[in-house]
């Protein structure tokens, strides 16, 4: 044979070589990034993943290559870091996985290559995560950077640009460790004006708005029933769920100490009827109520007059003398858990829909709840909290303080839940104001608004936690601004990181 040909296969094979070496990289930076999520909770892995990431993309990557290590690294990111799903859906988890890791492979494509690429990938990648909170089934904000952070200095970021830009300034930074680790001297400029960007931008935050204390304050019980988790609404009656937190409530003696307490607060759909208030479960409630003096918002699940296979999801405040004064129905749904999307042409194809066999309707008013004696809450049942938009609505629309309802019971492992509990120290940092957390089965927790958790519970306990927490007033920036700004900020960078790129070319070849 002659020596070229045998150069020619070595050459092939150190190509394939080289090739595999880049995937297992970029396979290995997205379980780092997974690493950063709770329940593991390294934050800093996020950027030494990404840095990594960066390292296997390298300068000059053709398209093809950029798009397999993108999307290869985002599989490895959600499918970690959304492993809660394989216990109910396997199908649904690996679908899940390779739609959104492929999302970061379009981030390759969208994203230039050449020295302004350090500008522009931090952009396109984060787009791209903006894009799956909103889409498909309106959006799956889990595993995200921002959860990630929650407990690292960059969380404060939240009270100006909400997860968007938590995402944002650790893709900015990662990929700039990531060009310094190539010891790329062309990228060097761009790197170095993105990092000093971020750092800007996080010392800022420092000092931005966080709202403040009104001088009045709310005494709340949180009341978690306990009982075993992994578990649906056919393993445990609602009858069950509701005793377990009537036993709890009971544990609180009335006229020991309790001339301050103002509320009591009861997980989601610990009640499930057909109507509410003619049920034994609100008589129930408005006798404890009674005893304690003090009004309850309780979690409820009723069936929709006229329309079988149809519910509400709702949270209710139910006064002592049992009047139920004022209602929030869940406006948020989870996709495949209260309603199943095209359900029609799913079930046509054989899909196991039955699994899912009711509708939940989605709620249309404002999100918060009215106590008795004026106080506005705002409100998000259980999935809503990973939406920021969803809180900032109801703190827009005067809530001084923050209900987190939820239902984690149907989870293995606590993947979700400490996830959850991430979201809600981030959406108490994002408004400046106080958020009670209170589940089932856990977690249930106080947040203060500057993102520190108090009191949590255990997996499966049956507890009651009480803490007195202050009504707050005021905007954060991001409470005023919302997303779309920053969205549209980021649209205009990775443009810019184009035209940048376009007219380093003539300079190229001319040399």
């Amino acid at each position: 044979m002659p020596s070229s040909g045998i150069d020619s296969a070595a050459h092939r094979r150190a190509s394939r070589t080289r090739s595999l070496s880049r995937f297992a990289l970029a396979l290995g930076s997205g379980f780092l990034v997974a690493l950063s999520l709770p329940p593991w909770g390294w934050w800093p892995l996020a950027f030494v993943g990404i840095a990594l990431f960066e390292v296997s993309l390298g300068r000059d990557t053709g398209r093809l290559m950029r798009f397999g290590l993108g999307t290869t690294f985002g599989f490895a990111w959600m499918s970690m870091g959304m492993g809660w799903m394989w216990h109910l859906t396997v199908p649904g988890y690996l679908i899940a996985s390779c739609l959104f890791g492929t999302y970061h492979g379009l981030a390759e494509l969208a994203a230039p290559t050449g020295r302004w690429r350090i500008i522009g990938r931090p952009a396109a990648h984060t787009l791209v995560e903006a894009v799956r909170f909103s889409f498909p089934a309106g959006g799956v904000p889990l595993a995200s950077l921002g959860i990630s952070q929650a407990a690292g200095p960059l969380a404060e970021l939240a009270r100006v640009g909400g997860v968007i830009l938590i995402t944002w300034v650790v893709f900015q930074v990662g990929f700039t460790l990531g060009a310094l680790l190539e010891r790329d001297a062309r990228s060097l400029v761009p790197a170095l004006g993105g990092l000093v960007t971020a750092v800007v931008v996080l010392a800022v935050s420092f000092v931005a708005p966080s709202g403040r204390d009104t001088g009045a304050d709310l005494d709340v019980a949180a009341v978690q029933g306990g009982g075993e988790q992994g578990t649906s609404a056919l393993d445990e009656p609602s009858e069950v769920v509701t005793a377990r937190h009537l036993e709890a409530t009971k544990s609180i003696e009335a006229g020991d100490g309790l001339d301050g307490l103002d509320l009591v607060l009861w997980p989601e759909n610990v009640i499930d009827t057909v109507d509410f208030a003619t049920s034994t479960e609100r008589a129930e409630v408005a006798a404890e109520a009674r005893r304690l003096g003090v009004p309850f918002a309780v979690g409820v699940t009723e069936d929709v007059a006229g329309q079988p296979g149809r519910f509400f999801n709702a949270q209710v405040i139910v006064r002592p003398d049992g009047a139920v004064t004022s209602r929030y129905d869940k406006v948020r749904r989870v996709p495949f858990g209260e309603y199943v999307p095209l359900r029609g042409l799913l079930e046509a194809l054989g899909a196991p829909i039955e699994e899912v066999p009711s509708d939940a309707v989605a709620g249309t008013g404002p999100a918060v709840l009215d106590l008795p004696d004026g106080t506005r809450l705002a409100v998000a049942i259980s999935w809503e909290v990973f939406f920021g938009g969803r809180v900032r609505e109801g703190v827009e629309a005067g809530g001084q303080a923050i209900l987190n309802p939820t239902n984690g019971a149907s989870y293995t492992g606590t993947i979700l839940q400490t996830q959850q509990v991430a979201s809600s120290r981030l959406r108490a940092i994002e408004t400046g104001r106080w958020l009670v957390q209170v589940s089932p089965t856990g977690f249930s927790e106080f947040v203060t608004p500057g993102g520190d958790v108090l009191q949590r519970t255990g997996v499966s306990e049956q507890k009651v936690i009480r803490q007195r927490i202050m009504l707050r007033t005021g905007e954060t920036w991001y409470v005023g601004l919302g997303d779309r700004p920053w969205i549209a900020a980021l649209v205009v960078v990775l443009g810019g990181s184009w035209v940048l790129t376009v007219l380093d070319r003539p300079r190229r070849r001319s040399r």
